[in-house]
């Protein structure tokens, strides 16, 4: 549920800062992104990472370099998928903190890029 939830604040904070949401959980043989949208002029891939405490530390740090390779494969699967467009590309993570009466949301932009692997 923590997951689901997390999409969903998520998405509406994205929108709320200017991002158009083009899709959501994109399915590959490699594994699922959670957002593509598109900011100003870029195409965002987005992680969205969500808990409800610290004990495992906090959700960005779960998007670690193994996680990081994944999701540049990833898009580099979705890019040649969509051959038409040569976006300018970046990757977010959306941490989210749940438990309080509101939750805690941190974006970070451009987490990395498609040359971090």
């Amino acid at each position: 549920m923590t997951g689901r939830e997390g999409e969903r604040i998520g998405e509406d904070y994205l929108k709320s800062h200017g991002y158009q949401i083009l899709e959501r959980n994109v399915r590959s043989p490699l594994g699922e992104i959670d957002l593509i949208a598109k900011h100003q002029e870029t195409l965002v891939f987005v992680e969205i990472k969500t808990r409800r405490d610290t004990t495992f530390g906090l959700p960005e740090e779960s998007v670690d370099q193994r996680k990081r390779n994944r999701l540049i494969r990833l898009a580099s699967w979705y890019l040649a998928q969509h051959p038409k467009s040569n976006p300018q590309v970046r990757f977010d993570i959306l941490a989210i903190q749940l438990g309080a009466k509101t939750p805690n949301i941190r974006l970070i932009q451009d987490a990395f890029d498609l040359t971090s692997g």
